[in-house]
């Protein structure tokens, strides 16, 4: 295929031994679904947690991020840390799944278990640190005690029930598991293990459950310090038990919750995470409730406006009777710097500071001591980050997980996709930055007021998802928004006579995945149409023609305009990215916007020089290409779903990524492909702008 031209003062593609082209600089976002997947490092006070194929590793204190990236690319399930801190295991789901011990302090891998075949539930290191062990999901059915310096397997055997947590005793001689209808006591004889050329047995008894037989017992922790003999567990109906050193249910207290989630255990209390955001301690000597600690925010509101980090947050929490709030899935105690960190179902995270433990377990207005503040949340990471919080609807429902609300479990309903959920679809900001434009699952166009933050506009557009919104450039000298949706329907709206329908097109046979302006307008669709339309002044008004119409044997899923305005690049079914001149509709060249042979190209966006262009496959992979060459110079990965979304920051410094596992990545470009990009702003700049820009394509 013929090169597009390049500019007199173009600059090379990025050297491929160039390292560190793009590094993953924060996330924002949580995918932990339960207490297999928060973890605290008691020594350093790291909280870890899955973000995808990412695990987060968080410094509270700091509010600072480390990433460790799985190569395998697969979604992280469960993680725990070494009582040393020094190393980090972690499980993960798919085909042929992994057990892997990664060190911290360099983010690398040091050790991987391969045995398990559908995905790892749990996993938890030995307080020796000698032992992993390793639950896989129900469908797997294997436990396994894994000498993981040595990378053999000492233990193995089978369960009968699903299993959603384990926990090893201070002595590290046994662990214990727990899951539905199970709780269940593994022994390690160390001598027979060692002396095994093959794994061995394990030899496992089960707890004596006897009336709360029936009940899921959804987490489990082995007692610390004067409670060592002891075992804590929590049903899923809301019952702490304690287990005594013969293995019976000794005794057990109501948490008076519809449902528990999970459960953290320390010398001196215990946590119970459970529904509607309450958080209940308990000592752990007689099981005697010390306090609730302060629920976080209600469903529905505005996060964005606490502004200090640790500055009063109360406005945030509501005494209203009918408020509702995200359930504790996940919950984990620093007992060095006593704070508590809490993982709720609408993906934010709370960290809970409490006073010395002398005044925890002595003072009765516990609760008074602790102060929550708000970290990170499904969209930002803190506060100050965040501008606002727009809530289309009363409706809570959809801000919260819904999964394993009763069955506890991080294994997904098959069947249950994010596409059963309504919501927001896509949006756009005006050129002058004065209104977001939404629309969501249902055809409903809602426009806002940024200034005010006000919805303006709230109007049935489409029968179906509206699936792009585009507003027209500055340059044109028309203020127009074009909405496409699945109904196959474009319809263009004056955004100066209160977004007043201006024309309808209906040339597209099937759904429409993309509408671009550049003097003329662009759609392309699953029908593997891309029609080009210039605009005509009538007395009705603007009116667009057809001018020309392109037809490929590949669906069309994504397309954007380089800023000339020039060419139009289309991402492809077939991995291609395929250039199109946009002043006469003929193809110009295309390559392929994918490293791999998997999957199709999803989203394509020009940076805003033009540059490079990014890409996102059905695989998981982003990429980034040079517009005119289409050489690769940087592939990235750590989405567990589809991208959904890529974006080029306006300084040319950050790639945003957003994607279907409800995180949002933000990627620091290497400073050789900033300057890249700013060298040919600074040209753009100096050259005028040429037609099919400017106002005189309006005929």
């Amino acid at each position: 295929a013929e090169n597009l031209p390049k500019p007199s003062n173009y600059t090379a593609p990025f050297p491929e031994n160039c390292l560190k082209v793009v590094t993953l600089e924060r996330v924002l976002g949580i995918t932990a679904s339960g207490n297999s997947g928060l973890a605290c490092d008691p020594h350093s006070g790291l909280v870890a947690y899955p973000a995808g194929c990412v695990v987060v590793l968080l410094n509270p204190k700091k509010n600072r991020q480390h990433h460790i990236l799985n190569t395998s690319r697969k979604t992280i399930t469960a993680l725990s840390f070494s009582s040393d801190g020094k190393y980090l295991v972690t499980g993960e789901s798919g085909h042929l799944p992994a057990v892997r011990v990664w060190e911290v302090c360099e983010f690398r891998q040091v050790a991987e278990l391969q045995e398990h075949k559908y995905g790892v539930s749990c996993v938890a290191f030995s307080p020796n640190s000698k032992y992993i062990v390793s639950v896989g999901y129900q469908h797997d059915m294997m436990v396994h005690v894994w000498a993981w310096k040595k990378n053999t397997i000492i233990a193995a055997n089978k369960v009968s029930s699903k299993v959603t947590a384990v926990s090893f005793s201070e002595d590290s001689s046994y662990f214990v598991t727990a899951g539905n209808r199970h709780v269940k006591f593994w022994y390690l004889d160390h001598s027979k293990s060692i002396e095994a050329s093959a794994p061995v047995p394990l030899l496992g008894r089960s707890g004596l459950l006897g009336e709360l037989r029936n009940n899921f017992f959804c987490d489990v922790a082995c007692g610390r310090g004067s409670k060592a003999e002891s075992t804590f567990c929590i049903t899923s109906s809301g019952l702490l038990c304690e287990f005594n050193p013969k293995r019976m249910l000794d005794k057990w207290v109501d948490l008076r919750t519809s449902v528990a989630r999970a459960l953290c255990v320390s010398e001196e209390l215990i946590f119970c995470g459970c529904a509607d955001g309450m958080v209940r301690a308990f000592s752990p000597a007689d099981l005697g409730f010390i306090c609730t600690l302060p629920r976080p925010h209600h469903l529905g509101t505005d996060v964005s406006i606490t502004h200090d980090l640790f500055s009063p947050i109360s406005h945030l929490f509501s005494n209203k009777m009918s408020a509702r709030y995200p359930d504790s899935v996940a919950v984990t105690y620093d007992p060095a710097s006593h704070w508590l960190s809490c993982v709720y179902n609408d993906h934010s995270l709370y960290v809970h500071l409490s006073p010395s433990l002398p005044l925890v377990s002595s003072h009765p207005s516990f609760v008074h001591y602790l102060r929550p503040f708000f970290l990170l949340s499904s969209t930002s990471l803190n506060p100050q980050d965040l501008l606002k919080v727009l809530y289309m609807d009363e409706n809570t429902t959809a801000l919260v997980e819904t999964e394993g609300s009763v069955s506890v479990s991080t294994e997904k309903t098959d069947g249950q996709t994010a596409e059963t959920r309504t919501g927001i679809r896509t949006i756009c900001v005006s050129p002058d930055g004065k209104h977001l434009a939404s629309g969501d699952r249902n055809g409903m166009l809602r426009v806002h007021d940024l200034s005010s933050m006000t919805e303006i506009q709230k109007v049935e557009a489409h029968d179906s998802e509206i699936l792009c919104l585009e507003y027209s450039k500055p340059e044109t000298g028309l203020k127009l928004l074009a909405t496409a949706s699945r109904d196959r329907l474009i319809h263009v709206l004056d955004a100066e006579k209160d977004y007043g329908l201006v024309q309808t097109l209906d040339e597209h046979s099937s759904s429409i995945t993309a509408v671009r302006f550049a003097g003329e307008m662009i759609s392309c669709g699953a029908d593997k149409s891309i029609y080009f339309r210039t605009a005509h002044r009538t007395d009705g008004g603007t009116e667009f023609r057809r001018s020309h119409h392109v037809v490929r044997k590949t669906t069309l899923y994504d397309m954007d305009v380089e800023p000339s305005c020039k060419y139009a690049a289309v991402g492809c079914q077939d991995r291609c990215i395929r250039i199109f001149n946009i002043s006469n509709g003929k193809q110009k060249t295309f390559y392929k916007g994918s490293q791999t042979e998997d999957g199709s190209l999803l989203k394509v966006q020009t940076d805003p020089s033009g540059q490079y262009v990014a890409t996102s496959c059905s695989d998981k992979n982003i990429s980034i290409f040079d517009f005119r060459s289409g050489v690769c110079v940087a592939t990235m990965f750590g989405h567990s779903e589809i991208v959904t979304g890529i974006k080029f920051t306006n300084n040319c410094k950050h790639l945003i990524s957003v994607s279907g596992d409800s995180c949002i990545f933000v990627w620091r470009l290497a400073p050789e492909l900033t300057m890249s990009m700013r060298e040919r702003l600074s040209q753009l700049r100096r050259t005028p702008l040429t037609p099919p820009c400017n106002t005189s394509t309006l005929r």
